[in-house]
This record gives C-alpha cells, sequence and structure tokens, in this order.
C-alpha cells in the first residue's frame, strides 16, 4: 500500500510501527454549528483510509476528537470561542451547544456508513491531560505569557514549517501575505500561538483553574494531548483537510515534538477542499449545504458520498446539484444491477466472463492501494457492470462470483450494496403503480408512464429500471 505523506512531500510505501497495528487519529468537528458538506468530505477520507488499512490485515485503533472549547474565530487566537458566539447566536449554554451539534455531526457520520473511530474524545473532558503537556512545554523553554495567555515561541522548534515544506521565515512571511494571521500585542513572531487563554472576568462557563490564572485551552494544544493519551507519543497516521495544514497540524507537531523529543506522527494524509459551483464554501456566498439540505432536496447520503469518491481524494473536488444528481443516477443504477445478479436464475456459467471479474477485481485493489485512487477503482467496477451486462444470462455460479466481489468492493467504499442483495418487498399499491406503468409503456404512452416512474421515486423511494429481462426496481 502506497499513500502521499505531507510531511515528506511525496507517496511512499506505508509501514506501521507496530506490526499490523496503526495508530489514527482524525481531527474531529467544532460542535458550534452544523457540518457542511465539505467539512463531511475530510471524514469520508478517513474512513476510506481506515477502510484499506483494514482489508490489508491491519489493526487500526481511531482516535477523533470533538472541539467543545478553545477554537477561536481566528487563526490568529484572537476574538471568541466559536461555541460561546454559537451559544449567544441560539441563546443556549456552551454545553447545550456542544451536546445538540456533537449529536447532529454524529447522525451525518453514521448517514454516511462511516465506521465509528475507537475513540471519540471531547476537549473538554481532557483539560488536564493538555495542561500536563502545557507545563511540560513551560519547563522546556517555549512559553512566554501575553496578556491574553501562554504563548509557544516557534522560533524555537527548529523543523516548524516542514509539513508545508516551508523554512521558518517563509511560513511567516506566506502567512502575513495571505492575511492568514493578525499580530496580537506582545506576540514575538506571527506564527506563535496561545496553548492556553486567559478567560475574561464575566466568563463563568468552560474555564478552569491553573496556575496561570482562569482560562481555557487554545485549540492547537487539544489534538496533540488527546491523540497522544490514547496512541502515544509517536504514532502512524494524523489525517485532516488542507486547510490545517499551515497552522493547525503545523503547531500540533511543534508542541508534540518540543514535548517529548519524539517523532510525532509518521504519515500525514491530508484531503483538498470540496469547492460549490467552484468556488471555496462560504456563508457569505450562500453555497453553504448541509447534509440534510441534500437529503431533504431527495438526495440520499450515499449519492453524496459516491461524488466524493469520485474525485481523487488529493484533488479539488467541485459540487453542483447536477454532479449530484448524476452521482445519484450512477449509484441508483448500480443498485439495480445488484438486484438483477441476485435475482439471476439462469443456468449457464461462462468461464470468459469470470477471468474478466477476476482480472478487474485484481486492478481495483492495485489502484485503491495506489494512495487510494478511487476514481480508477470505481471506473473498474463500472467496468465489471459493462462486461456483465454483455451477457444476457448469468449462472448461479457467475452471479454469485460478481456479488462477492461487489461485496469486496464495497468494504472500501462503505455504499452499502448488500442491502440491495437482500430481497425487498413492496406494498400492493407499488405493485399496481409498476404494472400500469409497464402497460402504459407497451401501449409507448411514455410521457404517462415517466410520470408514475417520477411518483415512485418521489412519493415511494422507489427507482425503476428498464432491461433486457423486463422492468425492475430497487428501493432507495
Amino acid at each position: 500500500m502506497r499513500i502521499y505523506n505531507t510531511l515528506t512531500h511525496k507517496k511512499q510505501e506505508f509501514e506501521s510501527i507496530m506490526e499490523k497495528y496503526v495508530g489514527m487519529y482524525t481531527c474531529g468537528p467544532t460542535v458550534y454549528n452544523f457540518a457542511h458538506i465539505g467539512n463531511m468530505r475530510a471524514y469520508i477520507v478517513a474512513d476510506l483510509l481506515k477502510r484499506v488499512l483494514i482489508y490489508n490485515g491491519y489493526e487500526v485503533n481511531h482516535a477523533m476528537n470533538i472541539t467543545d472549547v478553545g477554537h477561536l474565530v481566528s487563526d490568529a487566537n484572537l476574538g471568541e470561542d466559536k461555541m460561546r458566539i454559537g451559544a449567544e447566536r441560539e441563546h443556549k449554554t456552551v454545553y447545550e451547544i456542544a451536546e445538540f451539534y456533537t449529536e447532529k455531526f454524529m447522525e451525518d457520520f453514521k448517514r454516511l456508513n462511516l465506521i465509528m473511530p475507537n475513540i471519540i474524545a471531547k476537549a473538554t473532558a481532557h483539560v488536564n491531560e493538555m495542561l500536563e503537556l502545557i507545563y511540560r512545554l513551560d519547563e522546556k523553554g517555549y512559553l512566554y505569557k501575553v496578556e491574553t495567555g501562554m504563548y509557544y515561541d516557534t522560533s524555537k522548534f527548529k523543523n516548524y514549517g516542514q509539513l508545508m515544506n516551508l523554512s521558518f521565515e517563509e511560513l511567516n512571511n506566506y502567512l502575513v501575505a495571505g492575511a492568514r494571521v493578525e499580530r496580537a500585542s506582545g506576540i514575538k513572531n506571527t506564527t506563535d500561538f496561545a496553548v492556553w487563554r486567559f478567560s475574561k472576568p464575566d466568563v463563568k462557563d468552560m474555564v478552569w483553574d491553573t496556575k496561570y490564572g482562569k482560562g481555557f485551552p487554545g485549540w492547537h494544544i487539544e489534538c496533540s494531548a488527546m491523540s497522544m493519551e490514547y496512541l502515544g507519543e509517536h504514532f502512524d497516521i494524523h489525517t485532516g483537510g488542507v486547510d490545517h495544514l499551515p497552522i493547525h497540524h503545523t503547531n500540533e507537531i511543534a508542541q508534540s515534538e518540543s514535548a517529548t523529543k519524539k517523532k510525532f506522527v509518521n504519515f500525514w494524509v491530508h484531503n483538498e477542499y470540496l469547492l460549490i459551483n467552484g468556488k471555496k464554501i462560504s456563508k457569505s456566498l450562500h453555497n453553504f449545504y448541509t447534509l440534510q439540505d441534500l437529503i431533504d432536496k431527495g438526495y440520499s447520503a450515499n449519492s453524496y458520498k459516491y461524488l466524493i469518491l469520485s474525485s481523487h481524494y488529493k484533488s479539488q473536488a467541485n459540487f453542483t446539484m447536477e454532479a449530484l444528481e448524476n452521482a445519484s443516477n450512477t449509484l441508483n443504477g448500480i443498485y439495480s444491477f445488484i438486484k438483477k445478479v441476485s435475482d439471476s436464475k439462469g443456468a449457464k456459467n461462462n468461464i470468459l466472463l469470470m477471468e474478466k471479474v477476476n482480472k478487474i477485481k485484481k486492478e481495483f485493489f492495485e489502484f485503491i492501494n495506489d494512495d487510494l485512487d478511487t476514481p480508477q477503482a470505481l471506473s473498474k467496477m463500472h467496468t465489471l457492470i459493462t462486461e456483465t451486462n454483455k451477457f444476457p444470462e448469468l449462472g448461479k455460479a457467475d452471479a454469485n462470483a460478481i456479488l462477492a466481489s461487489l461485496m469486496e468492493f464495497d468494504k472500501i467504499l462503505g455504499l452499502n450494496f448488500e442491502e440491495h442483495m437482500k430481497k425487498q418487498e413492496i406494498s400492493n399499491e407499488i405493485r399496481e403503480l409498476i404494472e400500469k406503468r409497464n402497460k402504459l409503456r407497451n401501449e409507448k404512452k411514455f410521457a404517462e408512464s415517466d410520470k408514475i416512474r417520477k411518483k415512485l421515486k418521489e412519493d415511494y423511494n422507489v427507482e425503476i429500471e428498464d432491461n433486457a429481462q423486463g422492468t425492475s426496481w430497487h428501493r432507495l
């Protein structure tokens, strides 16, 4: 298995620290609002990577955080905590906000059929671990105090900027030029960041007493403390979006390795941005979609997931409603194919077809193991469908081999193929509509038959497909 490692800026053969065991950490959500579909791309990619590792025989210990305190509005450690802004917006406590949006995030996680992490760590439950790490950094001389909090001096870490392939000076200039960081009062370097923020006297919730004074942790310290708590001071894989590269993940490496004097993570895996109609997601552009928004428009979570898997994780993906519609139609076509093959009752088996199936299966996993190349792997899966459809009749052995291959593919894709192998029941009302539609088609009344097809999809979540064997259906 080969994977692109952001730390070394090249594709590498994956080797775990311990044989057949992988410690893997994913940056989780800040639960002050609904996660949008761009956010969810990172979790689909992390799940894809985990599924490939499991398929290759690794035991994966996967940890993910929930940021319910400490993530400020500005990357510069200025402004208000996002959680408090969410609480003020909705006239709730910060704890109520955290609980509500954590629950909504987990709903989306399950809708996308993502394997739940072994460990889900809330920041508020790990402040002691963060303080221990902060005290270690202070004892080693990496911290200094300003009016707003305790800051880490990035000039003292010699490899600062390695993840971006930039020197310390280059990264400081990059952030200034990109207006990514404002210079707070008393800060020595543009890139310096808060590990502990002092709270205002009127703030009572989510503040803790320390030897520095009352306050709350910085965002970056959370991930270092929690990942090392559950995976050790040196572990295999850290995942996240490219937006975390210049600041959050760069700072995680600096503070972690400064405290432990060990390498923090061996492989850093970053997914690219999801664009909406060619533009970055922004509330000001009104292009902010949640997964629920797409479901309300009649699309399944798996249709969105299929769309994401259609692009390589290291390339920017462009979301449009037309692209989602195409992904939905393609996925429904796959589901129909699975049901058709499941219903095959032919007697004749085809040696030539089986040779093609075995070759395609081998190629599918070669692409998957080459830096998670899902576009090429999906292309191979569609080749299998095309080749199968060339045969008017499938023997039971053929059908079983094809279905077995698709189930193997779905161990990686997680698109619920197995559900469409099961015998599905429909009501008499739906059956009568299908029969009526078939009668209209036979009478060449296609406009009327299309209305029934649309009604079946929109009102009953039943998709119709016409093929050489007749009409088949499956539930969406």
